[in-house]
């Protein structure tokens, strides 16, 4: 038996990304005027200059589409190749009670595939990537996975809400990940290690869209009260208790998955993290004992939900902060709530 031939085999590795991000742009100014929060303030605290915001074909599961063939012309391959399609895009889509993954399938001409969407807000994408690499390891006929989709959550921000202003920084975009498993990949591309999620239930009504469930079903009156919105039931009540153990969950989840890929912290090369005010974002490089060096910051983009892990990649790599062998890292952490971090071991595309 060859030893290394089977790890080859085994190995899952990073083809390709892609992203789309719409031509229109919302400016801190913009922001300032719509929310009533100083212009100093949105650049300087929220760590926003500006944002994309969507056109009228900006829809999140088209966006998806646009980025997953930027992502299969960039790995060279052809859409008859993919075995699985996972949408990570957001549940507000083009239409309610959809599965956009076969939408998508279909539009980028994935004939070969299946396809299911898959959910956990900002932190979808890395949770995406585990369960990918899952299946792979255990299905010997899903060699190649698309994770994709789009996001355009800003829809749901009712800017003049004090309580969701800490959502102001949501913008528009599209991205997309290619997966393969195998000795085909090579070594030259990025080797995907392991992924530490923590989730925790004690949040799960603390940031809701009330308006259009089940329990509150849409109405005329509703409509015109401008709803369905993002809306926080208790604000005093999550930020005491989010900010107590938000931190440290970063932290955790970041710490495990560097540990669990046979690495340590002061081994991280680069580090991509969504969106956050620039306070958080530093703070969170503190306690990892990470310098500001080894990331990017994403104030001209804000935050696009799931996609902040891609964009991040593409700014790491055209930064020159993401070389051949860098120990790469992505945390996120999405409403509900959860925290998420993948490492990387970097190859040489």
């Amino acid at each position: 038996m060859n030893v290394n031939a089977n790890a080859a085999e085994a190995a899952v590795r990073l083809l390709s990304t892609g992203i789309c991000v719409p031509e229109g742009r919302m400016t801190s100014a913009d922001i300032a005027q719509a929310s009533g929060i100083p212009r100093e303030i949105v650049e300087t605290k929220l760590g926003i200059k500006e944002k994309p915001v969507p056109g009228p074909d900006d829809h999140p599961c088209a966006m998806g589409a646009r980025a997953a063939r930027q992502a299969l012309e960039r790995a060279g391959i052809d859409p008859g190749e993919i075995d699985l399609v996972i949408y990570i895009g957001e549940e507000h889509k083009e239409y309610p009670v959809w599965t956009a993954a076969l939408k998508l399938q279909h539009d980028i001409g994935a004939v070969n595939a299946w396809g299911f969407d898959l959910a956990s807000r900002c932190c979808t994408t890395l949770m995406a990537v585990k369960t990918a690499k899952a299946m792979m390891l255990g299905d010997a006929r899903i060699s190649t996975v698309l994770l994709a989709g789009g996001y355009r959550n800003g829809d749901l921000i009712d800017m003049s809400d004090p309580h969701t202003r800490f959502m102001v920084n949501l913008g528009a975009g599209g991205g997309a990940m290619i997966l393969r498993r195998g000795s085909e990949a090579g070594a030259a591309y990025p080797k995907v290690l392991e992924t530490s999620i923590i989730t925790d239930g004690s949040f799960a009504e603390d940031v809701i869209i009330a308006a259009g469930g089940t329990k509150q079903p849409l109405t005329a009156d509703l409509i015109a009260q401008g709803e369905p919105r993002f809306r926080v039931p208790d604000p005093e009540r999550m930020k005491s208790r989010l900010d107590a153990v938000s931190m440290d969950r970063f932290a955790e989840v970041v710490e495990r998955s560097v540990r669990d890929s046979g690495y340590s912290l002061d081994q991280i090369d680069f580090i991509g993290l969504l969106h956050m005010k620039r306070s958080a974002h530093e703070a969170v490089l503190r306690a990892l004992g990470i310098p500001g060096r080894r990331s990017v910051y994403l104030d001209e983009f804000g935050h696009i939900g799931q996609f902040d892990p891609m964009i991040c990649i593409e700014l790491g790599v055209k930064q020159g902060l993401i070389r051949p062998g860098s120990i790469v890292v992505l945390a996120a952490a999405g409403i509900g709530y959860a925290w998420g971090a993948l490492t990387l071991k970097w190859g040489g595309v």
